[in-house]
């Protein structure tokens, strides 16, 4: 309506034939104006200054109002047309900036006539001017309020009030250069001399200001980014910087996947509070930027110009890539895009800045990735990526404390049994690709809730909530039958046994190291189960304090010498000949009672008092072999040994030492060693087997058929004899399969020259059968249980008659039964 007006009142009026050239020098102006924008620091904000309020106070006081309007009007048109901007955007500048042109008009028109000297004229041109804004603003802030809804008074304010200083100086600024040209053509000179000087002197303001700023941006940055903990949240405060220093539309920050680290694309976008997982920028940008190793910069006025028309496809207005480097490594990219702007772009100053950012940045991401690597190492194994012990004791703890009424947590430790066998026969290598499937068949078979972790070599555990304990049981079982299927490892496929404690709090613990501890002594109980699942219960805790109990009264009754050793005979089967004693341990516990054996023997190798017990065992055999050679009656004894035991290399010269001080004949000591214990660890026991029978003490293999040697490696092992396991001896008699398997130990001692003894005589059909297929010694109760020391004298005087023999007598048996 106002153009209309403006145009109405220039009807009937000729327009001058100098006001056609000067309404092109006052577009040209409008056009300079339009394209020039001052930004000043006020209280550390930074405030646009636009000059177009000048000429348009010049073009009111110097042409009518329809050459007036035009200029303005093509003008802005012209602009916003370079600039690319929307029809409808570009449309409604055209037509807000014509309309408060043609109002300034009218406002002219209708006051006095003008004169720059005059007071009066300079007030209606402020007049006229500040309506100008008045409608442009009003114009925006209804736009505004139209597209996005109501407008908050202080978002108001904020764009008002900046408005209207800056009319005041442009409407001052415009008087005084209409009060100059007044004064005639020499004004110009001295206008263009003010100019030229303010021009030089904001340039260098200018200057100062961005330097200034980027320094204190960039030590606040790194104030900040070296402040941020390692929580995952370094992201959020670099990138919403790194967006507000360069104006730009989007910030991010990729990183791709690398190891068990995933990919990382997280940008910060103008007015989204939120991180998001998209990304302006190119792909084929960022890929050179990161192949290269250098930045990659593009748009209108830097960069390289083949790379411009990937910006045009994907809508990008302008892109900066900065590689971020670890070293020599490039591990990943910092980018922004889009400078905020119709007239800003990225320069070569925005790339250097950064690249300075990213070199902070690079050495951040790099230190978090490194306490986040740190953080995991300490918090899983190394193996098999699963939570160690510490995760799994504080993530139970949460559990527990977090579990909901009348819900049990439940803690599942699993025992992968044969994995020392896999290590011994394949190597380690073989044990940790085990290990390794375990792991994977645990978490492939555990439910999602489940917290899967490896505590311990071959220990593994299960936690979870669980409504009952009949849950945990069911589960317990199928994860057991799940790692019972046949395992392969390289071309092998392996058979593994495996056994499961479970305890349940709150039952069983009231916090994670009592469950543990508890899930532990459940296992152990396990391995003794068909089923392989065992659910704890008070007695297992009262057997494992009874263990510790008997530790310390075991050391206490070798010291006092408490200990027993009793003998069982052994007799050659051909000529039913006594030809040697067994020596056992046995210990009476004043408050326990008799211990077994298998009990107290396990303890002291878990408490470090082998060596003493069998020291203890050894002299007793060898003072009673010296007693019965002295006595004429020459009689071998056997002593078992631990696998432990042939680990020390100490063993074989204190065996020396005892044999020269009881002066023993050294082949009147047999040490007996298990099958396992002969064969495990690789080559360890041979070294000390051989210097043992370098002294020339008889070796037998104990329990042979229930081991892992083979036929190759018997061989090798310097023995003399092999002791038949009384399982397959005491079923002999009843079951073809025994009576094979002893016929074939039989057969291949006489091929290997060894002589072979059977353990658990027990009948005269056996003692029989053992007989017939050819074995040398019998060793049972068809004989004689093991007795003490004195029982063993009676037993001698009335079951066996002492014959002469080229070493002294022997004893042959009266009768057996």
């Amino acid at each position: 309506m106002a153009v209309l007006w403006a145009f109405a009142a220039q009807i009937g009026e000729t327009i001058p034939g100098w006001a056609w050239p000067l309404s092109i020098l006052f577009l040209i102006l409008f056009v300079a104006a339009d394209l020039t924008v001052f930004r000043v620091e006020v209280r550390r904000h930074a405030v646009g200054v636009s000059v177009t309020d000048i000429p348009l106070l010049l073009a009111l006081f110097f042409l009518p109002p329809v050459l007036l309007v035009a200029a303005r009007a093509v003008a802005t048109l012209c602009v916003m047309a370079s600039q690319g901007q929307a029809k409808v955007k570009l449309w409604f500048n055209v037509a807000s900036l014509a309309a408060g042109a043609a109002l300034a008009s009218l406002i002219v028109r209708a006051g006095s006539p003008l004169d720059g000297q005059d007071p009066l004229t300079w007030l209606v041109l402020a007049a006229a001017v500040a309506a100008n804004v008045l409608v442009t603003l009003t114009a925006v802030l209804g736009a505004v309020s139209l597209v996005q809804g109501r407008i908050v008074t202080r978002d108001f304010m904020r764009t008002a009030i900046p408005a209207l200083p800056v009319a005041a100086l442009n409407i001052t600024i415009g008087i005084v250069v209409l009060v100059l040209l007044q004064q005639g053509a020499w004004s110009l000179l001295l206008l263009a001399v003010v100019t030229g000087f303010l021009v030089i002197s904001y340039r260098s303001y200018v200057q100062s200001v961005r330097h200034s700023r980027s320094l204190s941006e960039m030590y606040e940055l790194t104030r900040v980014v070296a402040d941020t903990p390692h929580d995952g949240t370094l992201a959020d405060v670099l990138l919403g910087r790194v967006r507000e220093m360069l104006q730009a539309e989007y910030a991010t920050l990729w990183i791709p996947a690398s190891g068990r680290h995933p990919e990382v694309l997280l940008s910060a976008k103008v007015d989204y509070r939120a991180l998001l997982d998209v990304s302006d920028t190119p792909e084929p940008i960022r890929q050179r930027a990161f192949t290269h190793g250098a930045s990659v910069a593009v748009g209108p006025r830097l960069g390289d110009e083949s790379l411009r028309p990937v910006l045009r496809r994907t809508g990008t207005k302008d892109v900066i890539v900065v590689p971020l480097r670890a070293g020599s490594a490039v591990i990943g990219c910092l980018e922004v895009s889009g400078r905020i702007g119709d007239t800003a772009f990225f320069g070569p100053a925005d790339v250097r800045l950064l690249e300075t950012i990213a070199a902070h940045a690079a050495v951040a991401v790099e230190n978090s990735r490194l306490v986040e690597r740190l953080r995991f190492d300490a918090y899983h194994d190394s193996l098999t990526g699963l939570p160690n012990r510490r995760r799994i004791t504080d993530a139970l703890g949460e559990s527990i404390s977090g579990r909901t009424p009348g819900e049990m947590v439940a803690v599942l430790l699993l025992d992968v049994g044969g994995l020392r066998d896999v290590n011994e026969s394949l190597g380690r290598a073989a044990g940790d690709q085990l290990l390794v499937e375990v792991a994977r068949r645990l978490r492939a078979a555990a439910p999602s809730a489940a917290l899967v972790g490896r505590i311990g070599g071959d220990a593994f555990v299960v936690t979870l909530p669980m409504a009952d304990e009949g849950a945990a049981l069911s589960l317990a079982g199928s994860l057991r039958q799940e790692l019972r299927d046949p395992l392969t490892v390289g071309s092998l496929t392996l058979d593994v046994d495996v056994a499961v404690g479970v305890t349940l709090h709150p039952e069983h613990g009231p916090e994670p190291s009592v469950l543990l501890q508890r899930a532990d002594l459940a296992t152990q109980a396990a391995k003794g189960l068909v089923g392989g699942v065992q659910l704890f219960n008070k007695a297992l805790e009262s057997g494992s304090a009874r263990r510790l109990g008997l530790a310390a009264d075991l050391r206490q009754a070798l010291d006092d010498d408490e200990l027993e050793v009793y003998f069982q005979p052994k007799v050659s089967i051909p000529d039913r000949r006594l030809v040697g004693v067994e020596c056992l341990a046995r210990w009476e516990h004043p408050g326990h009672g008799s211990v077994p054996p298998p009990e107290f023997v396990a303890v002291a190798e878990h408490t470090g008092l082998l060596g003493q017990l069998t020291e203890a065992v050894l002299t007793a055999g060898l003072r009673r072999a010296r007693q019965w050679a002295q006595a004429g009656h020459p009689l071998p004894v056997a002593i078992n040994l631990s696998s432990r035991t042939l680990m020390d290399p100490s063993f074989p010269a204190r065996v020396s030492e005892l044999l020269r001080e009881y002066e023993v004949d050294p082949e009147l000591l047999t040490f007996e060693i298990t099958e396992d214990g002969s064969v495990g660890e690789a080559d360890q026991p041979l070294p000390t087997l051989h210097q043992l029978a370098e002294l020339g003490v008889r070796l037998s293999v104990d329990d042979f058929g229930t081991g892992y040697s083979s036929l190759s490696y018997l061989s090798r092992l310097p023995v003399h004899e092999v002791k038949i396991d009384q399982s397959f001896v005491q079923g002999m008699a009843t079951d073809a399969g025994d009576l094979a398997i002893v016929r074939a130990v039989v057969d291949l001692a006489r091929h290997f020259d060894l002589t072979v003894v059977a353990e658990g005589v027990e009948s005269e059909l056996t003692l029989n059968l053992l007989e017939e297929i050819g074995c040398d010694i019998g060793q049972g109760f068809l004989f004689s249980r093991p007795l003490p020391y004195e029982r063993l004298e009676a037993w001698f005087a009335a079951q066996t008659d002492a014959e002469p023999h080229a070493g002294g007598q022997v004893r042959r048996l009266r009768a057996v039964g």
